[in-house]
């Protein structure tokens, strides 16, 4: 019933009783309006963040620095005791940019000499009349480019007869020489043809059929279709060598995994994936810390599956099972495999910065807690930074002397961040990343033969994707694991310090003939120089 003046009650214990659950009505209403004000707020914010982070996908840079102005810590949770701890002992002072110079062109490349000179008749003094002393001279290098030469071995094969039995009437004796070995009989391709065409594809991305436009301008009709073919054939010579390295890689102490999309044709997933398994240094380094390691790249196709069992098939063969370091990101496929697994501070970094891009621009004078974040794990990797020259026993010490107090200071900072964030948030989700990744993220301090992170597997990834973007898709298992065997064998070259060209000819060569000696096709055992 809806009060007026005119019918209010007369009794003051009824007014009292009727003007508090007015009230009571009110304040609920107002309650109501607040939460779903706070709500919508909550909701802009959260959409806010997904249209910074999806711009900065689509138009920003892809580069993951940040200038650490939250090293200033302004904010008023953060202790004297804390900025003095969080700015000491890891700070390195940077050196000045250096002027870039030229660097000379080798000197065993063969070269022509042009010289240029005055005319005779300049060669007279133009004061007295006399002539001129040659007194030096200036010179300067210029590279010229010689397209590729194309040329045709022709094998002729003598056939030799015995005359007399033929005049005898008797069966001629016939005698011939062998035929060449080659890597793929009856097809007119050899093994440096075919190191060209895989390096061409798998180290410089360039796809068949542009290859294929190529051979056109030389009037050589080779075809895509031929191309793969031997493709495939050429990955079936190499698997045993890819075999022995898999033999090789399980046996080290630490090792660095990932995984990346491709798309298969005759499959019926939206997505495959492609594994990467690798061990040692990118290329030839005289670091402590990669002495008796062997570089190794390894490839994995499984069927196009992401499932944890690719990992615990690739790590236990009948022969060797592996039983060092896994160094991962936080994919829970590999938490199947029973090894050690150690996390990547790259990762987490990350979801730092897409915080901080979610978040916007903050208020003058206020360090984000994303930017405090990305400031505590500058630290860790400036220590990295110092001791990468440092022999395993000094490396091992300046990580528990410095890098594991930083841990204990950020770990405390990220349970007490938890609490004050929401979850569903960048911040929230960067944080609770860390802390479920904790035990893994902290445990590179263990081992002196650890990295920080897992860039050595996403840099080893890298050249996949490049190609990935040129020839989009493989056709069939068969073709995307004929991939696998031959960007191995590229990538494992380059981590030896060697030409991939010259390698993979070399090795062409030699597993053209039976009882090829494998191990004398090691990466680091070839001799090249014999080839």
């Amino acid at each position: 019933m809806k009060l007026s003046p005119d019918n209010l009650p007369n009794d003051v214990d009824l007014l009292k009783q009727l003007l508090l659950e007015t009230l009571a009505t009110k304040d609920n209403t107002i309650e109501l309006r607040d939460a779903e004000i706070a709500e919508l707020k909550h909701s802009v914010q959260r959409l806010l963040e997904q249209f910074r982070l999806a711009q900065q996908q689509r138009f920003g840079a892809s580069s993951e620095s940040h200038d650490y102005q939250g090293e200033l810590f302004n904010e008023a949770e953060v202790t004297v005791d804390e900025l003095v701890e969080l700015t000491t002992d890891a700070d390195v002072s940077v050196p000045p940019k250096q002027r870039a110079k030229r660097k000379l062109l080798p000197k065993d490349l063969p070269r022509e000499v042009v010289i240029h000179d005055i005319s005779d008749e300049d060669k007279q003094c133009d004061s007295c009349g006399h002539q001129l002393a040659l007194m030096g001279q200036d010179s300067s290098e210029k590279l010229k480019f010689i397209p590729a030469q194309i040329s045709v071995i022709e094998h002729v094969r003598l056939k030799y007869s015995c005359k007399h039995c033929e005049t005898q009437g008797t069966k001629a004796n016939i005698k011939q020489a062998p035929v060449p070995v080659s890597p793929i009989p009856k097809s007119f391709a050899t093994p440096s043809l075919l190191s060209q065409l895989i390096t061409s594809k798998y180290q410089y991305a360039l796809p068949l059929y542009r290859q294929e436009a190529l051979f056109k301008q030389h009037g050589i009709d080779l075809s895509r279709q031929t191309m793969a073919d031997w493709m495939m054939k050429s990955a079936a010579l190499f698997k045993p060598l890819y075999d022995l390295l898999h033999k090789h890689l399980l046996t080290q102490e630490v090792i660095h995994a990932d995984e990346t999309t491709l798309k298969v044709i005759n499959d019926e997933r939206v997505k495959s994936y492609m594994w990467v398994y690798c061990a040692g240094a990118d290329g030839p380094s005289t670091e402590p810390r990669y002495q008796g390691l062997r570089s190794i790249v390894l490839y994995d196709y499984q069927d196009g599956s992401r499932a944890g069992t690719c990992v615990s098939r690739f790590l236990a063969t009948e022969q060797t099972v592996f039983n060092g370091y896994l160094q991962v990101d936080g994919y829970a496929a590999y938490q199947q495999v029973s090894n050690k697994l150690v996390g990547c501070w790259a990762h987490a970094r990350r979801k730092f910065k897409e915080a901080l891009v979610a978040q916007g621009k903050p208020k003058v004078g206020k360090v984000s807690k994303a930017d405090m974040a990305l400031s505590m794990i500058a630290k860790l990797y400036r220590i990295e930074t110092q001791i990468q020259s440092l022999s395993l026993e000094e490396r091992l010490y300046f990580r528990r002397t410095h890098s594991q107090p930083q841990l204990v200071l950020f770990k405390q900072w990220l349970d007490k961040s938890s609490l004050q964030v929401s979850k569903g948030s960048p911040l929230g989700k960067a944080i609770h990343y860390s802390l479920n990744q904790w035990e893994k993220l902290s445990r590179y301090t263990e081992d002196s033969r650890l990295n920080i992170d897992n860039n050595r597997a996403e840099r080893a990834v890298k050249p996949f994707v490049i190609g990935r973007k040129n020839w989009l898709f493989n056709h069939n298992h068969r073709g995307a694991e004929g991939s696998s065997i031959l960007y191995s064998i590229i990538e494992t070259a380059k981590a030896n310090g060697l030409i991939p060209f010259d390698y993979i000819e070399h090795c062409l060569e030699q597993l053209s003939h039976p009882n090829c000696d494998l191990n004398s096709l090691l990466p680091w055992l070839v001799d090249l120089s014999k080839a």
